[in-house]
């Protein structure tokens, strides 16, 4: 299906402001901890946060978007009701969850919805299952080497930290905190845009506008970019006091850990080209540091919610992409 000029912009538009709204979601991931330890202000904490999700581009490579862009589905069956199902089934779900204060995962929102849309129009044959198993893996994995190393680093801090007072131990830590969010921040970017500049990519190839060896242009890279960064200054407010104090109270030190340890899981994924949530990754983060204070310190009811949504974003995506196909169907 070949669409004109003006449709295409417009669908591009659709992508673009699915990733805004993937970063108003997902500010939270970044500047929860920064803001619950009051070492930035929420408004600096944003800023912050939107600098270095879009400087990302410069450290990452698109190996991220290569996945979600041809290993996802089949890039055979691509056509612009299939990205522009997937797209609403994805935002739809980010709405819902963004209004009721539930750090659910953009990502798998947009992987959700590429499944819909895509088993909508052809069944289960378009499905790339290699590429579904490395992002089922990263749902599971991410937020338990994110708990995993946060533990690791609250035992590190802890050694390191034994001939300093608590208030010493918290003004170094206030420092060393910008650094860590900072450096979550450039995974975030670096790992959330990347899907949208794949959707976009997949969309241009379906279209002809690029042939030969799938490659993301520069300025869908920029566009990207851009977009994500100007969400997260927007803020999620709700999910920023979901992620910052509902799930366990923090420390400088707590936050430097949680945050530092989520950085290292969404680097790692980054470059090994696997689409994880850094709602998942944060969240496994904050409960390994809470439970490495006490097991109690962890508000449990509220983080087992926050897994149920795990569990529930990807099929509610994919039945409102599915949904939204068949409509769509019926007008064209």
């Amino acid at each position: 299906m070949i669409i004109s000029l003006p449709l295409l912009i417009g669908l591009i538009g659709v992508a673009l402001l699915f990733d805004f709204l993937n970063g108003l979601h997902d500010a939270a991931n970044s500047i929860a901890t920064v803001v619950s330890t009051r070492v930035l202000k929420p408004h600096h904490a944003v800023l912050w946060a939107a600098f270095f999700n879009f400087i990302a581009f410069a450290v990452f490579g698109q190996h991220v978007a290569q996945t979600v862009g041809t290993g996802i589905i089949s890039t055979q069956i691509v056509d612009p009701q299939v990205i522009f199902a997937a797209l609403i089934g994805a935002i739809v779900w980010n709405v819902i969850t963004w209004m009721l204060g539930i750090p659910s995962s953009s990502s798998h929102a947009l992987i959700g919805g590429l499944l819909g849309a895509g088993i909508a129009k052809a069944g289960l044959s378009v499905v790339v299952w290699a590429g579904v198993l490395k992002t089922v893996v990263g749902i599971f994995a991410s937020p338990a080497v994110g708990l995993g190393l946060a533990l690791v680093l609250v035992l590190m801090v802890a050694w390191t930290s034994l001939r300093l007072t608590p208030l010493g131990v918290d003004k170094r830590f206030r420092k060393l905190q910008l650094l860590s969010a900072a450096a979550y921040s450039l995974g975030h970017g670096g790992n959330d845009a990347q899907k949208t500049m794949g959707i976009i990519t997949v969309l241009l190839f379906s279209q002809g506008i690029y042939q030969g060896e799938f490659h993301v242009p520069f300025w869908v890279v920029i566009a990207c970019q851009a977009a994500m960064a100007i969400g997260t200054m927007s803020g999620g407010w709700k999910i920023v006091h979901t992620m910052g104090s509902k799930i366990t109270r923090l420390t400088p030190a707590q936050g430097f850990c949680a945050e530092t340890g989520g950085a290292i899981t969404l680097f790692m994924a980054t470059f090994g080209g696997v689409p994880v949530s850094s709602t998942h990754t944060i969240t496994g983060a904050i409960v390994g540091v809470g439970a490495a204070r006490r097991f109690s310190a962890v508000r449990w009811n509220v983080a087992s919610n926050i897994v149920i949504a795990w569990f529930v974003t990807l099929p509610a995506a994919a039945l409102v992409a599915a949904l939204t196909w068949w409509i769509t169907g019926l007008f064209l």
